[in-house]
């Protein structure tokens, strides 16, 4: 969620809505139906292309119905239902409401399907 509001407030890094020109999702207008190549949209104000579509992104964290508990310092929650991973993003089978940065889902870690994917990441030294 962080990394995909990019310092912003709003429910999207583009604002209070997203359009079809600015993420792979199932739009009324535009539905493309599978993924796009990485960086088809402008990227959010750190640099980061796709954040919000084209496919949910697998994160460390274990799922827990709430952040009550969450690790403080945005590390990744080792605890709550570990089968299952959280998901991020939404997909271009998504309807724009899935895409919020706040949104969140989860699926069994051994599933696997063309909507699901994940970012390569490696922490910066300072």
């Amino acid at each position: 969620e962080y990394a995909a509001r990019a310092g912003t407030r709003t429910p999207f890094h583009t604002g209070q809505t997203i359009s079809t020109e600015q993420a792979n999702y199932a739009g009324e207008v535009t539905y493309r139906g599978q993924t796009v190549p990485v960086g088809t949209f402008s990227a959010n104000g750190w640099g980061l292309h796709d954040v919000h579509g084209n496919v949910w992104e697998w994160t460390e964290d274990c799922w827990n119905g709430s952040y009550i508990g969450a690790p403080p310092d945005g590390s990744a929650w080792q605890g709550g239902y570990c089968s299952g991973r959280t998901l991020r993003g939404g997909s271009w089978s998504n309807d724009p409401s899935v895409l919020r940065a706040a949104s969140r889902v989860y699926w069994s870690s051994s599933y696997g399907y063309n909507n699901l994917g994940f970012r390569v990441a490696r922490t910066l030294a300072p």
